[in-house]
């Protein structure tokens, strides 16, 4: 088994759809990147990437990409978890915490965990989100960004014994 951790932070900003796993949330702010800011889906990826040592987004979906711009994170969650089957590994399980003020996201948690599940090609039960505010502390505290903590289990591939 090999276990690895993600993280990512997007800053809030007006005129911005706010997609979180892949779940696009009414609110006056979205979360603004290259892609679509999906910070959850970026932390889940980078957990995974991490746990295979094979990188990081920024190698893999490069900003200065134009093929990525504005793309759902989702479809590049999904580029990941096939680079990890050819790379010859299973993942177990994934796991995210969402550190954000505004908006509640308990509503919108069942579908992020099915997209993401989706994505993986995993069931919905091996996908875990969760979510805080940051007590008005800072940054996100005031509601100018988004992040998530993720970790992730992968294990390699049992290949058949010849007998």
């Amino acid at each position: 088994m090999r276990l690895g951790f993600g993280y990512d932070i997007h800053r809030l900003v007006v005129n911005r759809k706010l997609v979180l796993g892949g779940v696009e949330i009414p609110f006056i702010k979205g979360l603004i990147g290259h892609s679509d800011a999906d910070v959850l889906c970026h932390a889940f990826a980078d957990a995974l990437l991490g746990a295979a040592a094979l990188g990081d987004i920024g190698k893999h979906f490069p900003d200065s990409d134009e093929r990525f711009k504005d793309i759902s994170s989702l479809m590049l969650l999904k580029h990941v978890a096939q680079l990890l089957r050819t790379n010859n590994y299973d993942i177990i399980n994934v796991d995210a915490t969402v550190i954000l003020q505004q908006p509640k996201i308990a509503p919108y948690m069942k579908r992020m965990r099915e997209n993401v599940a989706q994505a993986l090609g995993i069931q919905v039960e091996r996908v875990s989100v969760k979510a805080t505010t940051n007590e008005e502390l800072g940054f996100i505290g005031i509601g100018d960004g988004a992040a998530a903590y993720a970790v992730a289990s992968i294990r390699e591939k049992q290949l058949p014994l010849d007998l």
